[in-house]
């Protein structure tokens, strides 16, 4: 082994999420370079003095760092904007319009580094994301030292960086070609959804996808509206009408499918569609809570998202885990349903899944990428322990974590972030705050 580039992980408890479900009370990690290349009982870490960097981790609980299926990064500029109403009013009298007239390179740069610094600080070590202006989210990530598939944005109206809609797929290969995937970074197109992009961008965008073997991110089934909008437009579910177009063929990562017919889990299932489960928004929203106790029965890939700060209103996946695991118990009337085990998966190993990364990331294996959280363990809140993934889903929190090392770098060190200035960047976004705040009245925004 080159003492070089390493670093040793050491005493703490090691949840692995293997396929095994290894934990290890007091364990170890090995990392050289970007890989993992050792784990096990402390009893089998080498000596000291062959690696380059010792993290202690007594007390602490080291794992997979948590992964995102589903934000909008940027939208961290927007955070409490427009509150307790239904997505279509959210959306078309408040958000759209706010973005028409603020969105810009600097608000999704800037946006996107405060929402990364919130990702970090709770433990959130790669993420999908889908919006405008995306090679500024990509020079955000890029500086964060996050891990990250950013899909450009793509509707038929005007958005802030495609004023002519007919444009949105030139704009869209434009950035492909622009942002060639690396090793953290991913490029792939959002689809914002069935009822904001034309049959023919839909297809078109497959076809982009397919070419470069890409996943399509996309919105499909989020609201009762949104089913009855495209059951007046084509005379049928969006499901069907995505199907009909041959937009399922290829990988698709699908966020929220809360009005899916037990009919349609075949398809989501034999087209191999990803889903990006979503509860906070979907509850906050009140666009209903989605079947994902069936899709797992079925074998279809689900993961934890967020969603964007405008609808949630936070990027911490602990909070998530507890919201998912909870209303679905509520909703089937079944405490035994989305067990935390099962939970803490969704957020890991199944979130690797649905990005296509699960080689990569998503459990602490020999050969995978460093991507590892230590969580602050020795707390009254978390104390006794009986079940480690229980206390990860209803009693921990973002805050909890204390060291986030990506790609074997070490990104957050004892809650201090290594690679930006959160002052900076959070004086930045308030800045772009206030010039939205001024222009409400003259531009005659209703909040």
């Amino acid at each position: 082994m080159n003492k070089s580039n390493t670093i040793l992980i050491k005493g703490g408890v090691v949840l692995t999420i293997n396929p095994s479900e290894d934990i290890f009370s007091e364990g170890y990690v090995l990392i050289e370079g970007d890989t993992i290349k050792g784990i096990g009982t402390i009893t089998e870490a080498p000596p000291d003095g062959t690696v380059e960097k010792i993290i202690n981790a007594r007390d602490g609980l080291i794992m997979p760092g948590l992964i995102n299926t589903h934000t909008h990064a940027a939208m961290a500029c927007l955070r409490g904007l427009a509150d307790d109403l239904p997505l279509e009013t959210w959306l078309n009298d408040y958000i759209f319009p706010v973005e028409a007239h603020y969105v810009n390179p600097e608000f999704v740069y800037q946006g996107t580094r405060l929402a990364g610094i919130e990702m970090i600080r709770s433990g959130t070590t790669c993420f999908a994301d889908g919006y405008f202006f995306e090679e500024e989210a990509e020079r955000a990530v890029s500086r964060l030292g996050l891990r990250a598939i950013l899909g450009q944005g793509v509707l038929d109206f005007p958005t802030p960086d495609v004023l002519n809609p007919d444009k949105n797929l030139e704009k869209g290969e434009k950035y492909l070609e622009q942002f060639p995937s690396s090793s953290l970074i991913t490029p792939a197109l959002f689809c914002h959804s069935a009822y904001t992009c034309k049959p023919e961008t839909l297809k078109k965008a497959r076809a982009v996808c397919n070419k470069r073997s890409l996943p399509l991110l996309i919105h499909i089934a989020e609201t009762e509206s949104e089913v009855k909008e495209i059951m007046t437009r084509y005379g049928v579910s969006p499901v069907k009408h995505l199907l009909t177009l041959g937009v399922l063929e290829g990988e698709t990562i699908a966020a929220h499918c809360v009005w899916i017919s037990p009919e349609e889990f075949s398809v989501l299932k034999e087209k191999k569609v990803r889903i990006a489960h979503c509860p906070e928004s979907n509850m906050k929203l009140a666009s209903g809570v989605a079947p994902v106790p069936d899709f797992l029965k079925l074998g279809i890939l689900v993961g934890l998202g967020t969603d964007g700060c405008a609808s949630n209103n936070n990027f911490d996946l602990f909070s998530e885990m507890d919201t998912a695991a909870k209303v679905h118990k509520l909703a089937r009337k079944d405490p035994s349903v989305m067990d935390a085990k099962t939970v803490v998966k969704l957020t890991t190993i199944g979130g690797a899944e649905v990005l296509g990364l699960k080689d990569k990331i998503g459990s602490l294996e020999l050969g995978k990428k460093a991507d590892i959280i230590i969580l602050n363990w020795k707390q009254p809140h978390l104390t006794p322990v009986y079940n480690y993934y229980s206390h990860l889903v209803y009693s921990a929190a973002g805050h909890d974590v204390r060291t986030v090392i990506v790609d074997g770098t070490v990104i957050m060190d004892h809650r201090q972030i290594l690679t930006v200035n959160e002052k900076e960047v959070m004086s930045e976004v308030e800045k772009i705050g206030e010039k939205i705040k001024k222009g409400r009245l003259n531009k005659g925004f209703k909040f």
